[in-house]
């Protein structure tokens, strides 16, 4: 398995590109004289973010309401769509360590998410191939609360959600189910 480390990160951050409720999101850092660009989905960073903010809480670190967020790369060309990451702290080094692999061959394709798509359906899909990339990106804690104070900001910048049933509302209209509404819940 081949595997790239940037270490230490000099700057990590989400990026999306296109309109709220089609947007692609990408994973972006830069370190070591270069900038690597990963294709990711949304439900990726939203697990992303919720397991960062546990693992700062367990290591003692201020919750990102104080922090200001950095602001976001632009993302180049994606070397590859991911399909799993893992997060993890070295009690040594003091710092985290984000892992992202590449998804497997047939995952790579379709790497656009739709802000309403069903997270559970897609990971359900991913499966991990050994020979498959990894990057590592080796994050100190003030990277780590900056970063996950700017994904929360791109991630809230799409669609607004349904106050009754927490679907992302379309301009055109939003069948609430809740109210019952034609959109099935699955």
């Amino acid at each position: 398995m081949a595997i790239f480390e940037l270490d230490p990160v000099d700057r990590i951050a989400v990026a999306a590109i296109g309109q709220p409720g089609q947007r692609q999101f990408f994973l972006v850092a830069s370190g070591r004289g270069r900038q690597l660009t990963l294709t990711c989905v949304k439900s990726q960073i939203q697990a992303l973010i919720v397991r960062l903010n546990q693992m700062m809480e367990s290591q003692g670190i201020p919750a990102a309401e104080n922090a200001r967020a950095t602001s976001g790369l632009m993302p180049g060309e994606p070397e590859w769509q991911v399909g799993e990451m893992g997060l993890g702290y070295h009690e040594a080094r003091r710092m985290f360590v984000l892992v992202a692999s590449q998804a497997a061959a047939g995952r790579a394709q379709g790497a656009s998410d739709s802000d309403e798509e069903d997270s559970a359906g897609r990971q359900q899909g991913a499966s991990h191939d050994d020979d498959a990339p990894s990057v590592r990106f080796w994050l100190s804690h003030d990277q780590v609360v900056a970063f996950s104070k700017q994904a929360e900001t791109v991630l809230t910048a799409g669609r607004p959600l349904c106050p009754r049933c927490g679907l992302p509302m379309d301009p055109a209209g939003h069948p609430c189910p809740v109210s019952n509404g034609a959109r099935p819940i699955f």
